[in-house]
């Protein structure tokens, strides 16, 4: 199902003389094939367009609504618009009422109308179940057997970053570099700078803090490490620099707000990064739910490379934390699922705002 690049909404399919059409709901827009455009247009304009978006368009930011790559922006001529296309789907993003300025030119029979529509969507279901299908391939690269052997997704399909993603990275050397100094008297450390539910405002809240930056195990800090840099980079590189700093802090304390309502009376300290990472997660798989996750599983002496989108990686990841939590609540587990669901609340809210706030954007 086709999804909004603007807002997320499932574009809705819409029958008009001209053909078949991808309606927004919400925002308005509308997503094109390049021969829609032909048939609408005429040879000229839609010539030209192609002519534009080979030679002048650059990487764009907004997800193609078929494959979620980013569409390269470029501006057309007469009218002069700031459009978004995907080559490899052959298709063109207009925001609200922009398709309606085209030129028109000659419009095609009923019947090749039909035919065309009946091709278009017969592409498109194709497309759609070769996405669904899992791809036994084994990873290309040698790196990729490390992380995949330890059970961690890795992105199979990537896209060029449009900027360094300096958050990501410097918090991952931070905490990197706070959690190996702490490692050589960490029994003190964490109980002098962990969250402790029953201390929570200690040293004037602080620990709500340094309590990011603390780990418990080399493990431990790997693990948050690896999930920082596999899904930080798209998210900041998406919705900037700032905000991307607001959505980890904002995760991160509400993550150690959460767990200290699930147990306000513990005197166990809680650190680790997890829960500012799961506001991560949560935003990174609702704005590209469509994006390709791969696992790698073993069966007796056989591996396959197993793909998922990320809506699938995330159902698996919350039915885990589910679980977690019973395990927690049961007093039998040592990881606050509490502060992994919290963290996950305030992505999730994060990406609701940032989603009205685009659709806003696009309608104005």
């Amino acid at each position: 199902m086709p999804h909004c690049p603007n807002c997320q909404a499932s574009l809705s399919t819409q029958r008009q003389r001209e053909g078949l059409f991808y309606l927004c709901p919400g925002c308005h827009g509308r997503a094109v094939t390049i021969p829609q455009v032909r048939r609408v247009t005429g040879d000229a304009y839609a010539t030209g367009l192609l002519r534009q978006i080979n030679r002048d368009s650059q990487e764009g930011g907004r997800p193609c609504p078929f494959c979620s790559r980013r569409m390269q922006a470029f501006y057309s001529r007469e009218p002069l618009l700031e459009l978004d296309a995907c080559k490899p789907c052959g298709v063109v993003w207009f925001d609200t009422q922009e398709f309606e300025t085209v030129p028109a030119g000659a419009v095609e029979s009923e019947h090749e109308l039909h035919l065309r529509g009946l091709e278009a969507m017969a592409r498109h279901r194709l497309e759609e179940l070769h996405k669904a299908r899992p791809t036994e391939s084994l990873p290309e690269d040698s790196w990729m057997w490390v992380p995949a052997i330890f059970g961690f997704p890795l992105e199979s399909e990537t896209q060029p970053l449009r900027r360094y993603p300096w958050v990501t990275w410097g918090l991952a050397f931070a905490i990197l570099g706070v959690s190996v100094a702490a490692f050589t008297h960490l029994d003190a450390v964490v109980g002098r700078w962990g969250f402790i539910p029953a201390e929570a405002f200690r040293w004037g809240g602080l620990t709500l803090l340094t309590s990011f930056f603390l780990h418990g195990g080399i493990w431990h800090l790997v693990g948050n490490l690896y999930f920082l840099l596999i899904f930080g980079d798209n998210v900041e590189d998406y919705i900037g620099r700032w905000r991307f700093g607001a959505l980890i802090l904002g995760s991160a304390i509400a993550g150690d707000l959460v767990h200290l309502l699930f147990d306000p009376g513990s005197d166990v300290p809680a650190i680790g990064a997890s829960g500012g990472i799961s506001g991560i997660l949560l935003f990174y798989a609702l704005r590209f739910p469509q994006a390709r996750l791969g696992f790698l599983f073993r069966f007796s002496f056989d591996f396959r490379w197993i793909q998922i989108p990320a809506w699938g990686a995330l159902a698996f990841w919350l039915g885990l934390q589910l679980l977690l939590l019973w395990f927690q609540w049961k007093g039998v587990g040592q990881v606050a699922a509490t502060a992994h669901l919290g963290g996950a609340l305030a992505g999730v809210g994060f990406w609701y705002w940032w989603r009205h706030h685009d659709c806003l954007k696009a309608v104005q």
